[in-house]
């Protein structure tokens, strides 16, 4: 299961993020955020899969109307131990902060 508590322009990310709720997320990616989110904070992640990370690419890239932002409108920061991992299976270091 996953949570999205949004506060003010910080959203926090928790529980999982498997394929199985990729799932249900992707048709309604565009409404996971109001149009202030700068920061998605994923220090609360327990698990993440390939196809989460995938979706918190896809994610950090859309704006709430669901056109493609430039890349410094949403930061994903404070990766999970397990996240940290999977950024540095896939050479991700690029797309998540680590503050």
């Amino acid at each position: 299961m996953i949570n999205f508590n949004q506060q003010e322009q910080q959203c926090f990310v928790s529980g999982r993020l498997t394929q199985v709720e990729v799932k249900q997320l992707w048709p309604k990616r565009q409404q996971l955020f109001t149009d202030t989110t700068q920061v998605i904070d994923l220090s609360a992640l327990e698990y993440v899969d390939s196809a989460g990370v995938a979706l918190l690419l896809a994610l950090v890239r859309l704006t709430h109307s669901g056109s493609k932002s430039d890349s410094a409108s949403r930061q994903l920061v404070n990766p999970s131990e397990q996240l940290k991992k999977m950024i540095e299976l896939y050479d991700l270091d690029a797309f998540f902060s680590q503050t």
